[in-house]
């Protein structure tokens, strides 16, 4: 992860494609209340100084205007490399519109017109408490080839932690070559390469090899699990929990008082 800027917090990016007032109003407002902030155009060449430390990004989406292709990209890598995130200010369209590039797990809000300028500010608030420190947001990748259950894990999990999603080891492999995170839920069987396999793949990478896992399973597969404990996964949790217990187990494995 890149490093963040001298009061530890990082940037707070406000982008536009025009002069917003709208824009420019909330990066007066928050420095106002001492929180590092600029303003820039979705220009790359403006956003390229800020890179290193930004730590979110609010895309303002102006009346039927929307943000460049190749700025979304580039953000994205952005947040890739930050671990970062984005609100987005405007209209469906454009939130859909802003999805096809930027996966949907990095935005957390859209805040529609006409803009509540408080409600936005105490949001950009929370997510700094919430992610500075001690403070700071877990992050956990879900991999499961079974895209509803990966996609109800998610829901369970996306309030407290920051989740990603894979449907596969290789794609598993390919996230964690550009994104930090502090635990893996690994399916222990999947097609082409299975859970103790894509474990074996992390463990002799020097960049994820520290990277804890956890195996979800089914209950037939406990002496499976067992069978490959010389990996060292951090643990194994039945596909059948619920809600309330994974939130519990985490919490517990975090040191979270839960």
């Amino acid at each position: 992860m890149s490093d963040l800027s001298i009061n530890g917090a990082g940037t707070i990016l406000v982008i536009s494609d025009t002069d917003s007032f709208l824009a420019k109003s909330l990066v007066t407002k928050l420095k106002g209340k001492g929180i590092d902030s600029a303003f820039v155009h979705d220009e790359i060449k403006e956003i390229e100084p800020y890179k290193a430390h930004t730590t979110l990004m609010v895309l303002f989406m102006n009346d039927g205007m929307e943000i460049k292709t190749r700025t979304l990209v580039y953000l994205k890598d952005i947040a890739n490399d930050n671990d970062s995130r984005f609100i987005l200010v405007g209209d469906e369209s454009g939130y859909e519109s802003v999805k096809k590039t930027i996966a949907e797990t990095f935005i957390l809000d859209l805040f529609k017109r006409p803009l509540v300028m408080d409600d936005l500010i105490e949001r950009i608030v929370r997510y700094r408490e919430e992610n500075t420190g001690e403070n700071r947001k877990r992050s956990i990748l879900i991999v499961d080839d079974d895209i509803t259950y990966m996609r109800t894990v998610y829901e369970w999990l996306k309030d407290e932690y920051h989740v990603g999603m894979a449907s596969g080891g290789v794609q598993a492999i390919s996230y964690l070559t550009k994104n930090k995170v502090d635990l893996v839920l690994l399916d222990y069987e999947m097609p082409i390469a299975n859970g103790p396999q894509v474990l074996q793949m992390l463990k002799s990478d020097s960049q994820t090899d520290s990277v804890p896992v956890m195996f979800l399973t089914g209950h037939g597969e406990r002496e499976s699990v067992m069978s490959v404990i010389d990996l060292k996964p951090a643990d194994y949790l039945l596909k059948s929990i619920g809600k309330e217990m994974l939130l519990k187990k985490l919490g517990e494995f975090f040191g979270q008082k839960t």
